[in-house]
């Protein structure tokens, strides 16, 4: 069977569509058409069907009843939320911390295990229950949790020497908090994440509403 193309915006709109489906369940609400999943996230009912097409079995018919439960678990598996992944995080800062001591990740399949930074106060402290290591310790633990993801939120004139040391020391995934391009070999996946574009495009929506 040839494999369906999935684009990154499909991507990012199944954890939308996963949250909405969870409040429904919570709620009593075990049906549900593409109709109604577009009139409560605003976007058409066509979208929404492909979309779930994407990731359920059974195709996606206007006007039918879904079965909630079923798709909840159709997006976990599509998403690789039911396979835990345990990832560690470099540069134990306020966004470093803040992201460690979040609990929520684990729903999503990510599970922090550690925090790696240079400053000696941090070292050998925890935030939560997650031990803070010296990055000097980097390949040794990384090796020993068989870690394939880290979370990069070091300084900028840092960053590229730390992701070297994260791809040589096994790490095939980074996902980068750090507003700066990095180098990667062909094998590494990296995911940045941009604030400043993602208050661009926020900033560009509160203009049209007060130009209106």
């Amino acid at each position: 069977m040839a494999k369906k193309k999935v684009s990154i915006r499909q991507l990012e709109r199944c954890p939308t569509y996963l949250r909405f489906l969870v409040s429904l369940r919570n709620s009593g609400v075990y049906t549900v058409s593409s109709k109604q999943i577009a009139q409560m996230m605003d976007c058409s009912e066509e979208q929404v069907r492909k979309d779930l097409q994407l990731v359920s079995p059974t195709k996606a018919r206007p006007g039918r009843q879904r079965n909630v439960v079923e798709l909840i678990e159709y997006l976990k598996t599509f998403l690789g939320y039911n396979n835990i992944n345990e990832a560690i995080v470099v540069g134990v800062g306020h966004l470093g911390g803040a992201l460690m001591s979040f609990k929520g990740f684990r729903d999503f399949g990510l599970e922090i295990v550690a925090g790696f930074d240079i400053d000696p106060t941090l070292i050998g402290s925890k935030v939560g229950d997650k031990p803070i290591y010296c990055i000097s310790n980097l390949d040794e633990i990384v090796d020993e949790l068989n870690i394939k993801t880290a979370i990069l939120t070091t300084p900028r004139e840092v960053s590229q020497e730390v992701v070297n040391k994260l791809v040589n020391s096994g790490v095939k995934a980074i996902w980068n908090f750090v507003p700066v391009h990095v180098d990667v070999p062909d094998d590494v996946v990296v995911e940045n994440i941009d604030f400043a574009a993602s208050y661009a495009i926020l900033s560009h929506r509160i203009n049209k509403k007060r130009n209106k």
